[in-house]
């Protein structure tokens, strides 16, 4: 079996309904916090205020089981449906005492602040990692492909899998490869999309454990610091998230 096959096998399908949606609530509380253990992206149409939030992707440690939740079916049930102990998926985003790993929060953070009010807290923002971390040029961010290629080591086999799934789902909803966003919200999800999902998280415990070798604790305090920022930026009424100044660098590492 590919790498990739046995990723959508460890996969627990796409979660669309109120019952599963509460038994993970449950699951993930049951989690360790003493470091992160949930990994998490986002996908929709113009992920932003002004388009929609379809998929939210959650990787969990130490068993690497990624969670696909149909924000687009469920809408806010996703979020305010509690579990056994009455606490529900917000709780957990918006937990000071849960840490939780995003590369480029930026966005995810917008989408998710403006159409479901959900407050990220304690957030670890693995691009502001990869910068503190850097020891050569600092003169822009790194996107998450370069820093998979780059800081991620794979087999030939693996980079192969890799590259075909990304340039499938590329070419499935990136417009400038003749794709269309809307495929987030195609049910039954395609296969290849739900192995895009599942990759866009999977790498990043990898990076994670990379990057943080490579921080002293200062350095890693100011990027949950900035991580924090990030958020807040991100629920501002002149907040941007596309253009080039995405790249411009972060004051301060």
């Amino acid at each position: 079996m590919s790498q990739y096959g046995q990723a959508l096998q460890d996969t627990a399908g796409l979660i669309d309904s109120v019952p599963q949606i509460a038994a993970l609530v449950d699951d993930l509380y049951g989690l360790s916090t003493a470091r992160p253990a949930l990994f998490i992206d986002v996908e929709g149409v113009d992920l932003s205020r002004h388009g929609s939030v379809s998929i939210l992707q959650i990787l969990t440690l130490p068993d690497s089981r990624t969670y696909l939740i149909d924000v687009h079916i469920l809408q806010g049930k996703a979020f305010e449906t509690p579990g056994r102990n009455g606490r529900t998926l917000r709780d957990i985003l918006e937990s000071k005492c849960i840490p939780k790993v995003f590369f480029d929060v930026r966005n995810d953070s917008d989408a998710l602040y403006s159409h479901f009010n959900v407050n990220l807290g304690c957030v670890h923002d693995l691009q502001l990692m990869e910068f503190a971390s850097r020891t050569f040029s600092k003169r822009f961010l790194t996107g998450l492909s370069k820093c998979i290629e780059k800081d991620a080591p794979m087999s030939f086999a693996q980079r192969s899998g890799w590259k075909a799934t990304k340039q499938e789902g590329l070419h499935l909803f990136a417009p400038e490869h003749g794709g269309t966003y809307e495929v987030f919200n195609t049910r039954p999800l395609p296969t290849k999309i739900q192995q895009y999902c599942v990759q866009d998280v999977q790498f990043l415990p990898r990076l994670y454990n990379y990057y943080k070798a490579r921080l002293s604790e200062a350095k890693l305090a100011r990027v949950l610091q900035l991580s924090v920022e990030r958020v807040a930026l991100s629920q501002t009424v002149a907040y941007n998230g596309r253009g080039r100044h995405m790249a411009l660098l972060p004051t301060g590492l």
